[in-house]
């Protein structure tokens, strides 16, 4: 169509690109094994063991608009081939660092994998909600991130399979060794840590060729297409922004989508430690079991959103869902035994179509469409807030030393985020009277 989105959608190469999200899923949740783990290999505060998510989502931040920038220069299709190339390099890296065993070295590796997943969430996430009728972008969004908790579900096993081993957790063993056989010992445990990835590979490689030998649809607007057949200069990002900066809607969304990235991450990141807390008897495999019930809640929690969209605006059960997730938290703050991890994986059902509503949403308010390769980076860009907000979490940890007062901060950014979708259901409420001024409702 003339402004990029496609009459109707291609079913394999739509599921070739739903197979991207849990690919990224996968590593992401990885993260949350190996925060606990490195928290007792290299004793680490919980600010210092937070680090694990700031080097992950500080290569969002840093690489999505160089994403744009070959997506705008050549094809969806060649942005997502060199991030599953960079994916598999950064697996690649846990070879060398489980070797020499240093917390920074290990943080190179995660940095290396989040430039590629940069790339394909870049690519990927724009091209779902293109690929096809532009009215069914947003749910057509969702149901590719429907996909994305199998993959979470999936590193969770790996990592509880493979990482963690039996017996009492790290913490107890270590306390009991010399410090030469405290670090022998943490030395091993490290080397577990290389067959996810090793798996990973494998899985990355498959896919890669997939990619090589299907053609996929261009998906994008007619003006840029016709700048490309005349040769003419494209649009810049200079322009680019000075267009975006002009549109409230559209910061609004970004902040939205920071503060929204910012507690997914950080409740996940913690519920291990929060599960071992209140819990001590238990071992980190164990402890690992209540993050996979949260990813199928999280799966569980976009499915019944993706029905409830079907009768409601999608602004009405984002507003529900994020109010509900708010109680939740205030829940785990609040209450001091095991009932609170399960409050917790509630907690992951809410969180089920807020990242994807969010992004389309905000995608929709951007009319200029010569615009949205390098809107879609900034809203990846936004992730950083994963990077930036479990820190904060760790930190308040360590102040307080409570790990479950800490929940405070994910709360506090769940009230915001059920502020925002308010806001949006004040918004669209009032265009729609006015169809014929969208554009300026949009502007304001």
């Amino acid at each position: 169509m003339q402004d990029g989105y496609l009459s109707r959608t291609p079913i394999f190469q739509y599921i070739l690109v739903s197979l991207l999200f849990p690919l990224w899923g996968a590593a992401a949740s990885l993260n949350d094994i190996l925060i606990t783990q490195f928290k007792s290999v290299f004793s680490l505060s919980d600010f210092a063991s937070a680090l694990v998510q700031s080097a992950f989502y500080g290569g969002y931040f840093l690489i999505a608009i160089p994403a744009s920038l070959v997506i705008k220069n050549s094809s969806y299709k060649i942005a997502i081939i060199t991030g599953l190339s960079f994916y598999i390099i950064g697996c690649s890296l846990f070879f060398p660092a489980s070797h020499m065993a240093t917390y920074t070295m290990f943080l190179a590796a995660i940095f290396a994998i989040a430039i590629g997943l940069s790339f394909l969430e870049t690519s990927a996430n724009t091209y779902s909600s293109m690929i096809g009728p532009s009215k069914y972008a947003t749910l057509r969004l969702n149901i590719s991130q429907t996909f994305y908790p199998l993959g979470s579900i999936l590193g969770i096993l790996l990592g509880k399979y493979l990482v963690f081993g039996e017996g009492e957790s790290l913490a107890k063993q270590m306390a009991n060794m010399s410090p030469a056989e405290a670090h022998a010992f943490g030395e091993k445990m490290l080397q577990h840590t290389l067959s996810p990835y090793r798996f990973l590979i494998f899985v990355l490689l498959a896919v890669l060729i997939l990619f090589l030998l299907t053609k996929f649809p261009l998906c994008k607007s007619k003006e840029d297409v016709d700048k490309e057949k005349k040769g003419r200069i494209k649009v810049g990002i200079g322009e680019t922004l000075k267009y975006l900066a002009h549109n409230r809607r559209f910061k609004r969304g970004i902040i939205a989508q920071f503060i929204y990235v910012g507690m997914q991450v950080t409740v996940w990141s913690f519920t291990i430690r929060l599960a071992l807390v209140l819990n001590p008897e238990i071992n980190e495999r164990s402890a690992s079991t209540f993050m996979i019930y949260s990813f199928i809640a999280f799966f569980v929690g976009k499915f019944i959103a993706n029905f409830l969209m079907t009768r409601y605006s999608p602004n009405q059960v984002l507003l529900a869902y994020s109010g509900i997730g708010s109680i939740l938290l205030i829940y785990v703050v609040c209450v001091p035994n095991m009932t609170a991890v399960y409050a917790a994986i509630g907690v992951s059902i809410m969180f089920g179509p807020c990242w994807a509503t969010i992004y389309a949403h905000t995608l929709e308010v951007v009319k200029e469409k010569k615009y949205v390769e390098t809107a879609g980076a900034i809203l990846v860009m936004s992730i950083i807030g994963g990077a930036i907000i479990p820190a904060i979490q760790g930190l308040v940890s360590d102040l307080l030393g409570s790990m479950r007062l800490s929940f405070i901060v994910p709360m506090l950014c769940f009230i915001y985020v059920s502020i925002y979708f308010f806001g949006e259901l004040k918004n669209s409420k009032k265009m729609i009277p006015q169809n014929n001024t969208v554009d300026e409702t949009i502007s304001e």
